[in-house]
């Protein structure tokens, strides 16, 4: 599977405060985190950002509080991939869980601009900067992640799987 879409940058230590700031978590609905995502970082960003955009972003990418809000967030607001330096244990756990393609790439945020289009090859692990024809390998998600990911997460795989048992 290959994702493809417009680089919004982002620093290091970006904590799910910044992701999605705790004065919304008095809903758990998608649609409705979607609208304050990043708001914190960018207070444009949840008007400016498309379907299939990535967000590039420096070391410690999610760390603070274990809540599933951020991941939940950036999903909702169509971002197709997060790829940072590197992500908080928790984050980076959460972000599988509900289906949300996550990579370490630690070049790519020193060499993208904002607004490069890149396209990730989920299957090799490749990444190609396509506005400066630039290549990055990092480690392909394995298969049994990549069918959490296209389940749109672990609890819809858990369902399907469950449903697969039922019909037998």
């Amino acid at each position: 599977m290959k994702i493809k879409g417009k680089v919004w940058k982002f620093g290091d230590n970006i904590d799910t405060d910044a992701i999605i700031p705790a004065r919304y978590l008095n809903t758990s609905d998608p649609k409705e985190l979607a609208k304050h995502v990043m708001e914190d970082a960018d207070k444009d960003f949840p008007l400016k950002v498309k379907e299939g955009d990535i967000i590039i972003a420096g070391r410690n990418f999610g760390c603070g509080s274990s809540r599933e809000h951020a991941p939940i967030a950036i999903k909702a607001a169509g971002i197709g991939a997060v790829v940072a330096k590197s992500f908080a244990r928790i984050f980076f756990r959460n972000a599988f869980n509900i289906g949300l393609p996550i990579f370490e790439v630690p070049l790519l945020i020193d060499e993208a601009d904002e607004g490069d289009i890149i396209e990730i090859d989920m299957d090799s692990g490749e990444i190609i900067n396509i506005t400066k024809a630039m290549k990055y390998q990092t480690k392909p998600i394995p298969e049994f992640m990549q069918e959490l990911i296209n389940s749109g997460g672990l609890v819809e795989w858990t369902k399907k799987r469950l449903a697969g048992r039922e019909e037998k």
